[in-house]
């Protein structure tokens, strides 16, 4: 069967994924800039309510994967905290300024997190490698999971070949990820394609806030194609249609 991992903006994304039927969520904050970590809180209460598995993004900014000491320092707290939490894993990805995998710094999150017993997948900055297929060995060598990637493309399905082939030179020895762009429209011939066994998408849309009073006079966080009034979350209805269409026509 193929499973669906549900990138989760909040903990009602979160909830809405499992009621979907997502084996895993990936929960993260501000999916504008790829993705941070997501608040104490989030996370706390992710754990509480969510009985599937509860992966959480490791990541104290937008831009670059090229940590300073200190962004070192504060990953490593957010795994302390994941831990004691009571997560299924964690979700990372350091690079060094040449575009090669950093893994003195990955080494440094994984052995905390292996020592607790999480799982770790390593993210899309292995999509901003140098050399993606060396990439695949040195995240092979560093014991993660899994990798999410779009085979160094913007989408998946940009990427769809390169997906193919890492599929076959992990030859089992790590899960690769499709994630990127995925949507009903193309995940069963990305599956088909590609031979992976799960997917990851968000699978959100738009609900309309509750608010009676609408402002039009101001843009908050000064971004124009921001709308305050309308709540971007994971659609049950809209997991449960990739997790059937991946299954159904993806063979």
């Amino acid at each position: 069967m193929i499973t669906l991992e549900v990138c989760a903006n909040s903990v009602p994304s979160a909830l809405a994924a499992q009621a979907g039927g997502a084996v895993r969520v990936e929960l993260c904050n501000n999916l504008h800039e790829g993705g941070t970590t997501p608040s104490a809180g989030q996370i706390t209460l992710a754990r509480q309510l969510l009985n599937l598995q509860l992966y959480v993004l490791i990541r104290p900014r937008g831009g670059d994967f090229l940590y300073s000491a200190t962004e070192m320092d504060m990953m490593l707290a957010d795994v302390d905290f994941c831990i004691q939490a009571g997560c299924d894993g964690i979700v990372i990805g350091a690079l060094n300024a040449d575009g090669t995998i950093d893994k003195r710094a990955n080494s440094r999150l994984i052995e905390k997190a292996a020592k607790a017993g999480l799982g770790v997948t390593f993210h899309r900055a292995f999509d901003m490698t140098a050399n993606i297929y060396q990439a695949l060995e040195d995240v092979i060598e560093l014991g993660c999971g899994r990798i999410l990637t779009s085979g160094g493309k913007t989408t998946a399905m940009e990427g769809a070949s390169v997906l193919h082939h890492l599929t076959e030179k992990a030859a089992g020895r790590i899960g690769i990820m499709p994630g990127g762009g995925i949507s009903e429209q193309n995940v069963a011939d990305l599956v088909r394609f590609t031979n992976v066994q799960e997917v990851h998408a968000s699978a959100r849309s738009y609900r309309n806030s509750a608010m009676q009073y609408h402002n039009t006079h101001i843009v908050m966080g000064g971004h124009a194609g921001i709308n305050e009034y309308k709540i971007d979350e994971t659609d049950t209805g809209r997991v449960k249609e990739l997790i059937r269409l991946a299954n159904t026509q993806g063979r």
